[in-house]
């Protein structure tokens, strides 16, 4: 059985996200879902909670594809101090896994000097499909609802969160 591991920080999950989550689910036979810097909310990069980001991936997925939501697993994983050892932390939280799935050039580097097969996920539009875009949109009040899906715009309002956004993005500003 192939298991691979997909990591991310999903502040909020937006539709690229979801695209390669999908993507993934059809590269191996289990995923594992790391929702990185788990230990880190209400900051304005890291606004929301692991839990409601765990809510955010499972509310997608099973709009999505409920058949596909057996072989996946969605596990916090908290930020340490040293990244390397990060790497190995992430290992006691998860199950074992053969393949990691990222597009970021530090991720790729820490686990492929542990050997671990590296896939870059499909992306979409990636341009303008991050985290930090939907964040930003959000704080300048701008059309965001556009990148993500409507279970997350509906857990978004749900939480407050268009609020939250902004005034961590204020907060943030006024220290600078």
């Amino acid at each position: 059985m192939k298991r691979g591991l997909y990591i991310g920080r999903f502040q909020p999950l937006h539709k690229g996200h979801l695209h390669s989550l999908l993507w993934a689910t059809g590269e191996v036979d289990e995923l594992v879902v790391a929702v990185g810097s788990s230990d880190k909310s209400f900051e304005s990069r890291n606004p929301f909670t692991a839990g409601e980001r765990i809510e955010m991936i499972r509310n997608a997925l099973r709009s999505k594809t409920k058949d596909k939501l057996e072989k996946i697993m969605v596990i916090p994983v908290p930020d340490i101090g040293t990244h390397i050892l990060w790497s190995y932390n992430l290992d006691l939280l998860v199950p074992k896994y053969s393949t990691v799935f990222t597009n970021d050039p530090f991720t790729s580097m820490l686990f492929e000097e542990r050997g671990k097969e590296i896939v870059r996920p499909n992306m979409i539009n990636r341009d303008r499909m991050s985290a930090t875009e939907v964040r930003k949109r959000i704080a300048e009040d701008k059309d965001w609802q556009d990148l993500v899906s409507l279970s997350t715009i509906k857990l978004i309002n749900e939480l407050n969160g268009v609020e939250r956004i902004k005034k961590l993005y204020n907060l943030t500003k006024m220290k600078q």
